[in-house]
């Protein structure tokens, strides 16, 4: 597995200043990009120019870099667990109770022809996507709660052992990580298929 911090130059960490990371990226970039190689070595420039795209690409969204941490941390690739994570179970109800009784409205509207009941059904929808979007600042939070207890737990990687030590993985907080990680992916989830009803109720 390609270590994308090492690739990028880069401290294995939590947080990136995502400024400083796409300027980091673009100094590394443009000294290997294909157009600036004698002609012999654009074959090897490209391949290095996606190496650090892809790696620029994973780092600087959050979800991705803390993925790639912890199988950089742990030497393995991050299993694809079901369980819900814990204090989720709330929001996880609401997202399916919300989506689904979203999809019979739009169902029970793709069939209505009059006019007058389609005037009807207009006001309903702009009910429901208030209420996604009520649903939807909810998933934010959960994010933006995530996103800083992110920032908080960064500061054990400035104190870790160096990549290598026996010591190196009882000093991190790996398991929660992986917590974190998995109510990520389901921050994620949640926000794509709230967006995809309130397109649906816009059409």
């Amino acid at each position: 597995m390609t270590d994308y911090f090492a690739l990028l130059d880069e401290p294995r960490r939590l947080w990136f200043d995502p400024e400083a990371l796409k300027t980091k990226f673009n100094a590394l970039s443009t000294r290997i990009h294909p157009d600036h190689v004698r002609e012999g070595e654009k074959a090897a420039a490209s391949q290095r120019y996606a190496e650090l795209n892809a790696a620029y690409t994973c780092l600087r969204e959050p979800k991705d870099r803390l993925a790639h941490l912890l199988e950089c941390e742990t030497g393995c690739a991050l299993k694809d667990v079901q369980r819900i994570p814990s204090g989720t179970m709330d929001i996880f109800m609401d997202v399916g109770q919300s989506c689904r009784d979203v999809d019979a409205f739009l169902s029970e509207r793709a069939k209505v022809t009059s006019p007058l009941l389609k005037v009807q059904y207009f006001e309903k929808a702009m009910d429901w996507t208030d209420k996604l979007n009520t649903l939807q600042k909810r998933v934010n939070e959960r994010r933006d709660s995530l996103m800083n207890e992110l920032r908080q737990l960064d500061s054990f990687w400035n104190s870790a052992p160096p990549v290598g030590s026996p010591k190196r993985a009882t000093a991190l907080p790996l398991e929660r990580l992986e917590e974190i990680y998995r109510v990520m992916s389901y921050v994620a989830r949640w926000t794509a298929q709230i967006q995809e009803r309130i397109v649906q109720l816009s059409l």
